[in-house]
């Protein structure tokens, strides 16, 4: 049986964190920041290189990295989470595609950044491959990347031979290949960025809970600290903190890794490129090519448990398991029989209209950035800096973006969003089974009708 838990495999290679500096009572700072996974990190390390005299506090529940960011896929994307098509109709064309052309380029930020504070995060640019396996998602991915050439993507439609001569997915009949992408190691790039704002004189205080924001207080259950600045960073979690229960809503993710495979699997999948990987599916799975030589593949599992509770330690379903593990076998024949290491779990915040925001109201001092939907390693870096212009008071081209100080409703109580996300999801993976079977061109209404309903998209 593989590791089910222990809060990911990364950190398994790294060693997990032993919380350290925890709060010792009330305490005072500049700029308060609360969650210290990418957000909060990369947040913090720009407000100390611009001013490093700004006193900074991170609280952190449990340690650097806990949540998403040491959980994740690796992908260093440039997806502007929710779409373009939403943004363009308020925003305009030309500001959304700049808004593009700074997310491609935030990806080569955080790699010229690691290697200048000499973090090993496993980081290789290899783009992003998306594979169409039946007729329905190729006319999906077809008219994706006739879209994609309105926008500064660069990317490459392949036909079924050129798709798996770079990686050789079963049943592929073509792909879309965007240079925009990295794979990372979620865990390396966590633990070192931690590392080098506590160098820079940041006070990373974990195992201390924050119950509640105020302006001007982040109340925790170690003491409370004051500060005119007060930064949110908590992702899926934010659901747990009060008043907030219904901003973002915790969605599951789940992943499986096997064990390292041979050189004589790896001759027949190929993957040289070590690009990320994704089908087309609407319930789709995202998978990279580790640096030890595994396939990592993570999916939706059980995608949200009633009153957006969140777990502990990342332990799976048994049913999440064998479903991933039945993909990656059906994708990849090769690799039937081979071993899963380990199985975990994380969450990722999702706001109601799917779109991340970055947001800091000067007159109550409060700010906060994320909703990423599983798409935000590289948006995490554009928040960092963007939290870091709206708190410094600079009027920056990045803080005149579209997802900046945007309002976004609020989502149902319960039982309403249970339902709708269990349907959802239902109707996604009975949407999937009807394309396969059926061989047909036409995306499955079902699946239409599910978009419609979530805002997914758009």
């Amino acid at each position: 049986m593989p590791v089910n838990g222990n809060v990911s495999f990364w950190f398994t290679q790294t060693g997990l964190p032993v919380a350290a500096d925890e709060l010792a009572g009330d305490a005072t700072a500049d700029v308060v920041i609360v969650g210290a996974g990418y957000t909060g990190l990369w947040t913090a390390y720009y407000l100390k290189k611009a001013r490093p005299d700004l006193t900074i506090r991170i609280l952190e529940s449990r340690f650097a990295g806990f949540g998403a960011s040491g959980r994740n896929g690796g992908w260093l994307a440039n997806t502007i989470t929710g779409g373009r098509l939403d943004y363009e109709k308020q925003y305009g064309h030309e500001k959304v595609a700049r808004f593009q052309e700074i997310l491609n380029e935030s990806i080569d930020e955080v790699i010229a950044v690691t290697r200048r504070e000499g973090i090993d995060a496993d980081i290789v640019k290899g783009g992003e491959l998306l594979v169409a396996r039946n007729p329905a998602q190729l006319a999906r991915l077809e008219s994706y990347f006739a879209e994609a050439q309105r926008w500064p993507e660069d990317a490459v439609l392949m036909d079924a031979l050129q798709t798996k001569a770079r990686v050789n997915v079963s049943g592929a009949m073509g792909g879309m290949h965007i240079p925009h992408c990295a794979r990372i190691h979620p865990a390396k790039l966590v633990v070192g960025l931690a590392r080098k704002v506590r160098e820079l004189g940041v006070h990373l205080h974990e195992n201390t809970t924050v119950l509640e924001i105020k302006p001007g207080e982040a109340v925790t259950d170690r003491g409370t600290v004051r500060a005119p600045r007060i930064l949110r960073a908590t992702e899926g979690f934010t659901a747990n903190l009060k008043g907030l229960h219904r901003e973002w809503l915790p969605m599951n993710s789940s992943m499986i890794v096997t064990e390292p495979l041979t050189p004589e699997m790896w001759d027949q999948i190929g993957w040289n490129g070590k690009e990320t990987l994704e089908d087309m599916a609407h319930a789709y799975v995202y998978l990279q090519r580790t640096e030890d030589g595994r396939i990592a593949i993570g999916g939706r599992g059980v995608p949200y448990r009633f009153g957006s509770k969140t777990d502990t330690d990342g332990t799976t379903q048994d049913s999440t398991i064998e479903l991933l593990n039945g993909i990656l076998v059906d994708m990849f024949p090769a690799v039937a029989g081979t071993r899963i290491d380990h199985a975990w779990s994380g969450v990722l915040g999702v706001p109601r209209d799917w779109k991340s925001t970055v947001s800091y109201d000067p007159e109550t001092g409060l700010g906060w950035a994320g909703g990423y939907v599983g798409t935000g390693v590289t948006a995490t870096n554009l928040a960092g800096r963007t939290l870091r212009d709206l708190v410094l008071g600079e009027q920056t081209e990045i803080t005149t973006l579209p997802w900046v100080n945007r309002k976004v409703r609020k989502w149902e109580v319960e039982p309403l969003r249970w339902v709708a996300v269990q349907a959802m999801y239902a109707m996604y993976y009975r949407a999937d089974a009807a394309e396969k079977k059926s061989g047909h061109a036409q995306t499955a209404l079902l699946a239409r009708v599910a978009d419609a309903v979530s805002g997914r998209g758009h």
